[in-house]
């Protein structure tokens, strides 16, 4: 008789659980305002979002995987660029993919400076 698979246990969201939230609305808010090109709250909504992206950047995501990140960031550009040729809704995808492009540059930034740091400065004192 086959055993009872036990049921996963319920993951705690750990102390820095809030970072992957914020993580994923820079995403979902960069990328939907520059699809539609919604400029109502421009400079504000820009500031906001580089605020986040420097938070999910220290708090979210692992500064140790830079290279992965800055090569999918690479590849992630490459396509924002490629999908305005499809037609009709090419503006819309394309747009989308460059605002979470525009949303991950602030990331990928805090990211590598967090590399340096930890690498090279972290362990003087």
């Amino acid at each position: 008789m086959p055993t009872k698979k036990a049921s996963p246990a319920k993951q705690e969201m750990g102390s820095n659980g809030w970072a992957k939230w914020v993580y994923l609305g820079g995403v979902i808010v960069a990328g939907l305002v520059s699809a539609f090109g919604i400029t109502a709250a421009d400079p504000y909504l820009q500031w906001v979002l580089i605020l986040a992206g420097i938070l999910a950047g220290i708090f979210f995501l692992d500064s140790g995987d830079v290279v992965n990140f800055g090569i999918r960031f690479l590849l992630l550009s490459a396509v924002a660029g490629a999908l305005g040729s499809v037609p009709t809704v090419g503006t819309y995808v394309s747009g989308f993919f460059g605002g979470v492009v525009a949303f991950l540059g602030p990331v990928g930034l805090t990211l590598l400076v967090m590399y340096f740091w930890k690498k090279y400065f972290s362990n003087m004192m």
